[in-house]
């Protein structure tokens, strides 16, 4: 699978919620400022091509829907953040978010409920 840039993950975002859209429907979901129909546009067929995206032709204009879940494309980039930023450990990362994201007690709390019960499915 490939990485996406910052821009076409935001596309993958709209296309995963949407399910299916047209340009102009991505292009509403959008924060101001809006970028041009053309950019979006443009976005869409390079993850057309990058296999992300697929298209039924309605005329001239084209519906488009993720090819890729986005469930996988999370599995893809937490994997490629792990190994990337934290050696491929496991560990090293749940310690950078407990020491530098300030996460509070009732969040840690969730975390052991859910590595305890990963621990007990194994």
């Amino acid at each position: 699978m490939k990485e996406l840039t910052r821009a076409e993950e935001q596309v993958m975002h709209i296309l995963w919620d949407l399910q299916k859209a047209f340009v102009k429907d991505i292009l509403e979901r959008f924060p101001d400022p809006k970028p041009a129909y053309n950019t979006v546009s443009t976005i869409v067929r390079i993850l057309e091509t990058k296999g992300f995206v697929a298209h039924e032709a309605f005329g001239k204009s084209h519906q488009y829907h993720a090819l890729i879940p986005k469930d996988d494309y999370r599995t893809f980039s937490m994997s490629r953040m792990v190994e990337g930023y934290f050696g491929g450990s496991a560990s090293k990362m749940f310690s950078f978010f407990v020491k530098d994201q300030n996460i509070d007690a009732n969040q840690l709390d969730e975390i052991l409920r859910i590595i305890e019960t990963a621990k007990n499915d194994k």
